[in-house]
């Protein structure tokens, strides 16, 4: 029997028709369309939007190129202590590879006690090579690439920092991946992105606990981010938390790594990501935290150091090692677990690594950076090159800057400004009474002393060592360039225009055995009235002009500037560049402006035999391959005949053996030959020099308060601090007596009548002249007269001519000084001169008078 089945048709498509025709279905579909169309143009906006400007960012240099900044390269000689390990590292911070042909910089072989340098083609140096070799911890001989001895060898410039990009003061150094050791690249990952290689530029699992932690406990414990969402926020997003952010972060993080490999993103990362501060200047990449922070290139970074590096990535102000060393080494052992669980490295190496102190360059930023120095070389060079060319070209500055003494100023700095801040807190410090026998101790609210610090080298004119402020952070003013009043430093000058009355011609020759009256006085000039007057308002009566100097008396220096001409000693002044003065009384005690620059350079011609050398900061200026741009050179002239120079420094050793800079130059350990003066007006100065070195130094208030100290109780501190350094530097340790010219004669004067000594005359002290004005009659004529017969005899009237060339007497060794006939004599009795380290020749003396 046949069964027929009926199968119903359209059923099914009738129910789905009839399901279609539900308004609420329809709706939500509808809903669903538009917002998934909205999304789709809201997603495509934002992710062209983005790409576009990820397109821009990363067209052309990820990072602006920095020009670099080099110091003078550093000598080195036949007998100097050495350790070839040190020499080497210096050459591989340089830039220096241990193979032939890696480096364009040059490279190095260190075998036992023989180092081999082979400059190469970008080196400052010409390619020569040189073998330095060393026994028992001394050079013991330098030969040249062709087998030529060398007496000393210049090795490869350090460099100092590089140049700020433009108004952000930020540094960095841009490093490749490639230059980027392993184990600074495993501290990152471990610490910040695990797995930073396996993601698509969002963990969302880690992405998901993190949020889960901080809506769990209510505050934000933990960090989602990954480093390329880091790297997105830092490129292109404000540090704002919103969730609009996060999300652009993310888009852009996921756009960053279908664009770039990444090695590639590690890298930007590596360069961009901000490592604290220094002074005023952002550190930006690793690179420059690993100058900042060790003074080592990223290259040399130990494991301790790297994990350091990857753990202050967090916040660096809080986990700042200088100011919380505490936090910094937990968060370091931190990131040295967390490579142990990645397998980076092993337990044992971790726990080696945490026992490691902290081991942190100077932070001392005007020791390593020079920050002031560097502005000044920045200034000098832009206005020759354009800012632009020079960043963007990656020239290479090398500039006059040494190292070493640029660490010793900055110490000197350091540690002179807060023995004038106490000075200056004792003064302030009063006792005021506050009701019936209670007292109560106050300190006056004040401004806080600044100060100056200018290195020349007297007979190149290269300045090599500058400090401008206390605190390159607190203040980028520098002071080093700051006009102000010179007050007793610019002294040496009327007295210089005096002893040069013996070569220019006039009727009374002047000489420092003349006698000048110190005494209240009234001088006119014009119709205007001008009282000086001393420190204290004591008076010496007579004196010599040595004496005067020494003693930085006031109302003598004006009346000898008046007896000279004022115009003579303003004519000299401006021919040394002090070109504020004019020909007025108080001209003479120092009441115009100059800079300390200024004055450094002015006080070379008393350094330099005469010879006025202009300051220079920058030697040359090259590209990023080694060719030469533009070379700088120092300007030049003559102002005071060698003579006259040799005489004023021989009045200002005085000053220093036996004046007002005694105290506080030799009683504080500065035992080398040195001329110098101290100087007070409303600040405090004090202006030196040594046969290789001249050091300017200003201490005062910026608001130019009076600080109501004298030079040599804050500036010459200083001074005699940095000089004391200076010495201990080998290159500059061979302090020599200066070397007196022919045609000057060094004779024994005695004390009482300032007349030539004789044996019946034992109080003695030494002086230079000018041949021919030296006094001619002896101390036991004229029953020791003093006064009249003084001014007679002290003074020549002839005119002396000058030797050809200032060269010294033939047969005359450097250093030695000639006597006249009666100083001959005299020397026979007593010593040539009193010892440096001598009691002064006259009774303990007031300090610097200020000069008003």
């Amino acid at each position: 029997m046949a069964i027929k089945l009926r199968i119903p048709r359209g059923n099914n498509s009738h129910g789905t028709r009839r399901g279609f025709r539900d308004p609420v279905l329809r709706f939500a579909l509808g809903a669903f369309a538009i917002l998934a169309l909205s999304f789709i143009a809201f997603f495509s906006y934002f992710y062209v939007k983005y790409d576009r400007i990820i397109e821009a960012r990363f067209k052309g240099p990820v990072f602006a190129n920095a020009a670099k900044i080099y110091a003078q390269p550093q000598t080195i000689e036949v007998g100097d202590k050495a350790e070839l390990k040190e020499i080497a590292a210096d050459l591989r911070h340089a830039g220096y590879s241990e193979k032939s042909g890696e480096s364009p910089m040059g490279s190095y072989r260190l075998s036992g006690s023989t180092l081999e340098i082979q400059p190469g083609p970008a080196s400052y140096h010409s390619p020569e090579s040189a073998t330095i070799h060393v026994h028992q911890g001394k050079i013991d001989g330098i030969s040249g690439g062709s087998g030529s001895h060398l007496d000393a060898y210049e090795l490869e410039p350090q460099m100092i920092t590089s140049l700020f990009e433009g108004d952000q003061r930020s540094k960095r150094q841009v490093v490749h991946y490639s230059e980027i050791p392993g184990i600074m690249v495993s501290a990152v990952l471990a610490i910040e992105d695990r797995r930073f290689f396996e993601h698509n530029g969002v963990n969302f699992g880690r992405f998901a606990q993190a949020a889960w932690i901080d809506v769990t406990r209510q505050r934000h414990e933990q960090g989602g981010s990954t480093i390329t969402m880091q790297l997105a926020r830092g490129f292109f997003l404000t540090p704002q938390k919103t969730i609009k952010r996060k999300l652009t972060e993310m888009l852009i993080a996921t756009e960053l790594e279908q664009k770039f490999a990444k090695q590639q993103i590690f890298e930007f990362y590596a360069n961009w990501v901000p490592l604290g501060q220094r002074g005023s200047f952002a550190i930006s990449g690793l690179a420059e935290a690993a100058r900042t922070y060790f003074n080592k290139d990223l290259k040399d970074v130990s494991l301790p150091e790297a994990a350091l590096l990857a753990g202050i990535i967090q916040g660096p102000s809080y986990l700042s090692p200088y100011r919380h060393p505490e936090r910094a080494t937990d968060r370091r052992n931190l990131v040295l677990d967390s490579m142990v669980e990645t397998h980076a490295i092993t337990r044992e190496q971790a726990e080696k690594a945490k026992a490691t102190p902290l081991k942190l360059a100077p932070p001392n930023v005007e020791a390593s950076d020079a920050p002031y120095f560097v502005d000044l070389v920045r200034d000098t060079v832009i206005s020759k090159i354009p800012e632009r060319e020079i960043n963007e070209q990656a020239y290479r500055i090398y500039t006059t800057l040494d190292p070493d003494l640029q660490r010793a100023a900055a110490q000197a700095v350091e540690a002179g400004i807060k023995l004038v801040d106490d000075q200056v807190t004792k003064r302030r410090t009063k006792r005021v009474k506050i009701g019936k026998g209670k007292y109560e101790t106050k300190v006056e609210q004040g401004p806080q002393a600044q100060v100056a610090l200018v290195v020349m080298d007297p007979h190149t004119g290269d300045v090599l060592a500058l400090v401008g402020g206390r605190n390159y952070a607190w203040s980028q003013l520098d002071h080093a360039v700051a006009k102000r009043p010179t007050g007793s430093i610019f002294k040496p000058f009327v007295y210089a225009a005096a002893v040069n009355t013996a070569l220019d011609g006039s009727p009374q020759v002047l000489t420092p055995a003349s006698i000048v009256p110190d005494e209240p006085s009234t001088f006119a000039y014009g119709d205007q009235i001008y009282e000086p007057r001393n420190y204290k308002e004591e008076y010496h009566g007579d004196v010599t002009a040595r004496y005067a100097l020494a003693m930085s008396l006031n109302n003598a220096t004006v009346k000898l500037a008046e007896e000279v001409g004022y115009d003579k000693v303003a004519d000299l002044a401006k021919s040394a560049g002090i070109t504020s003065v004019k020909p007025t009384p108080a001209m003479a005690l120092g009441s115009y402006d100059a800079t300390p620059l200024d004055m450094a350079a002015a006080y070379t011609v008393f350094a330099n035999n005469g010879v006025r050398v202009s300051p220079i900061m920058v030697k040359s200026v090259r590209t990023a391959s080694g060719d030469p741009i533009s070379n700088f050179s120092p300007d030049t002239h003559q102002v005071l005949d060698p003579r006259v120079a040799y005489v004023m420094t021989d009045m200002m050793e005085g000053v220093i053996n036996n004046g007002l800079g005694y105290s506080a130059v030799r009683v504080r350990g500065f035992q080398q030959p040195a001329a110098g003066k101290t100087g007070s007006s409303h600040d405090g100065w004090f202006a030196g020099y040594t046969s290789n070195l001249l050091c300017i130094v200003w201490v005062g208030f910026d608001d130019y308060s009076d600080l109501h100290l004298s030079g040599a109780q804050t500036a010459a501190p200083i001074w005699t601090e940095f000089m004391k350094k200076a010495a201990l530097v080998p290159h500059y340790s061979d302090m020599k007596p200066f070397n007196q010219p022919s045609g000057v004669v060094d004779v024994q004067l005695d004390k009482q009548t300032n007349l030539l000594a004789t044996p019946s005359c034992p109080q003695t002290y030494s002086s230079a002249f000018i041949v021919g004005t030296e006094p001619t009659s002896t101390c036991d004529q004229n029953g020791g007269v003093k006064g009249v017969l003084s001014r007679i005899f002290g003074l020549g009237n002839e005119q002396v001519q000058p030797p050809a060339n200032g060269q010294q007497a033939e047969n005359q060794q450097p250093g030695q000084k000639k006597k006249g006939l009666f100083g001959k004599i005299a020397g026979i009795f007593k010593d040539d001169k009193q010892s440096s380290g001598s009691k002064p020749e006259t009774k303990e003396s007031p300090p610097d008078p200020p000069a008003h």
